[in-house]
């Protein structure tokens, strides 16, 4: 523990990556998976392909996928996001798609009743009421990117990893301790306060 406190402004500048790799990644990765997942939840002959390809894309090695993209986007940040957005995808559409099919029928034929329109119910009905167990996709996805970023520094990411290849690397155990102490205090961090969030945008109960 003492190469990380005396360290700490080092650390503190590949945390910092992290954090911007983590969640730029996750940003890139929402604005496929949400209408992804708000299609195959209105079209369900979509559900089994397209959750199968994300399926076969999650179970692939990070560094098999990494040194799949190299030769196509170089080394680097751009190539670590690719991959760590391609993963996301699994865990934000099944969660997507889960809360969608979790509302009510009921209740969009009642707004349907009322004369809604489709865009109407996707906007003031179903977005409201998913956001919860969206949310909750959002917190698993954001530990997993957390985690799997970790492997951006070996094609060049940066990044807390970067401690850890380079303890591996040199045989400098403080460097790995300090890369996996704070690679763990992110996840925890990020996983408490997305369930903050959750719980505040839970439905009351009456």
């Amino acid at each position: 523990m003492s190469y990380l406190f005396n360290n700490l402004d080092k650390v503190g500048e590949l945390f910092g990556q992290h954090v911007m790799l983590t969640f730029t990644s996750l940003g890139i990765a929402l604005l496929f998976a949400i209408p992804i997942g708000f299609l195959v939840a209105k079209y369900r002959k979509l559900y089994t392909p397209v959750t199968g390809v994300l399926g076969i894309i999650y179970t692939i090695p990070s560094m098999a996928l990494y040194a799949t993209l190299i030769p196509y986007t170089g080394l680097g940040v751009k190539t670590a996001t690719i991959g760590l957005v391609a993963y996301a995808q699994m865990i934000l559409v099944r969660n997507v798609v889960a809360a969608i099919k979790g509302i009510d029928p009921l209740m969009l034929e009642a707004a349907k009743g009322m004369g809604m329109s489709k865009w109407q119910i996707v906007m003031k009905i179903e977005m409201p009421l998913s956001i919860p167990v969206i949310l909750a996709g959002i917190r698993i996805a954001t530990v997993s990117i957390i985690s799997i970023g970790t492997i951006a520094a070996w094609i060049g990411g940066g990044g807390l990893g970067t401690l850890i290849f380079q303890g591996l690397n040199h045989q400098h155990t403080g460097k790995i301790i300090a890369g996996t102490v704070a690679i763990t205090v992110l996840a925890i961090s990020a996983d408490v306060i997305f369930r903050l969030i959750e719980k505040w945008l839970r439905p009351k109960m009456a």
